[in-house]
């Protein structure tokens, strides 16, 4: 993960720290999340009824797309140096905006929006998440993610 001083996260505030590497989401996935939730929902699990709907194929779960938020963040959110530990600490909010279909490739684009010192050693990380589908105009979620560093 790329790191600055923790003397310089705020020059950061406001800018994008780019795309993250692009990832597919596949029927095993889908089938994966569903199985661990509980969530076994048509519209995530049964190809052949999802061809029924609006969508015509199954869709990942909102809370799939956005449990993967730490591994597509994790190359590209900017971290403080001489950084111990980090831990997802909340979400101020998230906007599901439109489904990913299955095997659709996603990317995530990362904006700093706050630094802010809790504690001696403790940094409150704000960012903006976006999921971006590959090929389609709208994200599928834009989520503002709270991240607790500890120098």
């Amino acid at each position: 993960m790329p790191s600055v001083p923790v003397a310089q996260l705020r020059e950061y505030i406001g800018k994008s720290l780019g795309h993250s590497a692009w990832l597919r989401i596949d029927q095993q996935c889908i089938n994966q999340f569903a199985e661990c939730t509980g969530d076994h929902l048509f519209i995530h699990v049964a190809p052949e009824k999802a061809r029924q709907t609006p969508f015509g194929t199954t869709i990942a779960h909102g809370f799939l797309s956005l449990s993967l938020m730490p591994t597509l963040m994790e190359n590209i959110l900017l971290l403080p140096e001489g950084l111990k530990m980090a831990v997802n600490y909340d979400l101020d909010s998230v906007r599901f905006i439109q489904p990913a279909a299955v095997n659709a490739t996603v990317p995530r684009t990362v904006e700093l929006l706050n630094v802010m010192e809790k504690k001696p050693g403790q940094w409150l990380l704000k960012a903006r998440a976006t999921l971006e589908i590959e090929g389609q105009e709208k994200p599928g979620y834009i989520a503002e993610a709270l991240t607790l560093c500890f120098v």
